[in-house]
């Protein structure tokens, strides 16, 4: 079977895949089976398919799902638009033609795509008891740069506790609402008297409030509010250490000596976060894919599931297209877009990158 990249591009992009992936996965299982290989679809959701054997053995991972809404595939020349245009049905057609392409004759090579990157991140998480490998390359828009980190991501709320009533009788020191003003203070100065410090490769975590919620009525005090925040971190730094620290942290800063009780929960505490990871720029596949792409050697700027591979061995993030351009934000657009000739010209760099590692 001939993979025609730009075809296989155009009807990913069609395929809406933000609300339900079954339709994009049939697509791609489809293909799969098309080229003559037995994919597997595991309990996750999980699409994997695998050619050679022995070592060593390299993964290839990206996601089929999208951020809502969906928007209508477009093609301009060389400019594809389209939700998933870029983020992340470039790379997945990318990576899925530097598969079929490559027969591996002295190692395993591993197409790995997961159903929810974008959601709860449990087919990421999952495949960890299922996958050992040698290397990762996660499918993501890096512009063809090689990505070798990614700051960690978790969500979380700060529910401050005080005294209910009326607006006319309750003291300030037990109006819970007075008490954000000490907590977003707190969350201003929280790396710079607790964090984990600045990263060498990923710079400084950032905590972020992003949704303050409280109160019934204007005549009436509530008996509590919240902050909604999010957290980017740098390692050692978990969502769970993070949480705690946090929480720790506010007690004395806000709870201590007052009227409030603060405490701090994850959002979806029972779903996995992407972890930070940093992987060494020396390592073979990082310069291996460096020297295929000529594209410089830096973090990457957004969440990614790369975190929860790189404790296995050293992973890279990369692809066609870009997060954002000189106008604004491209991945998550209305104007999401990639350029045909980059998905190509990934594909290319890591066929030549597999060629060089497996073959």
């Amino acid at each position: 079977m001939s993979f025609d990249i730009a075809a296989f591009h155009a009807d990913a992009v069609s395929t809406p895949s933000h609300e339900d992936v079954g339709e994009m996965r049939e697509l791609l299982v489809g293909t799969l089976e098309g080229a003559g290989l037995e994919p597997e679809v595991d309990d996750l959701g999980n699409v994997l398919a695998s050619k050679g054997s022995g070592e060593p053995h390299l993964v290839l991972n990206t996601h089929i799902d999208t951020v809502a809404p969906h928007v209508t595939y477009e093609r301009d020349g060389n400019i594809v638009r389209g939700r998933g245009a870029c983020d992340a049905k470039g790379p997945l057609a990318a990576l899925l033609a530097a598969f079929l392409r490559v027969d591996p004759t002295a190692g395993t090579l591993t197409l790995a795509i997961t159903p929810d990157e974008g959601t709860l991140m449990t087919g990421a998480a999952g495949l960890q008891d299922k996958l050992s490998a040698d290397g990762y390359i996660v499918g993501e828009p890096t512009d063809l740069d090689v990505c070798i980190a990614a700051r960690g991501q978790c969500e979380g709320t700060i529910t401050i506790e005080g005294e209910s009533g009326h607006a006319a009788s309750v003291p300030a020191e037990r109006n819970p609402v007075f008490g954000l003003e000490r907590v977003l203070e707190s969350l201003r100065s929280y790396d710079d008297e607790a964090g984990p410090g600045e990263d060498d490769v990923l710079g400084e975590p950032k905590l972020t409030p992003t949704v303050l919620e409280g109160g019934e009525a204007p005549n009436r005090i509530p008996e509590s509010c919240q902050v909604t925040f999010d957290r980017r971190s740098v390692p050692p730094e978990t969502a769970d250490s993070f949480r705690a620290d946090l929480e720790a942290y506010l007690e004395k800063r806000v709870s201590d000596g007052s009227h409030l009780e603060v405490s701090v929960d994850l959002i979806r505490p029972d779903t996995p976060f992407p972890k930070a990871f940093v992987t060494d720029e020396d390592a073979e596949l990082v310069q291996t894919l460096e020297e295929a792409s000529g594209g410089d050697v830096r973090p990457f700027g957004a969440a990614t599931e790369a975190g929860f591979f790189a404790d296995d061995a050293p992973t890279v993030v990369f692809g066609p297209g870009v997060l954002a351009d000189d106008e604004g934000g491209v991945a998550h657009a209305q104007r999401e877009y990639v350029r045909l000739s980059e998905v190509e010209e990934a594909a290319n760099v890591l066929e030549a990158t597999l060629l060089e590692l497996v073959v």
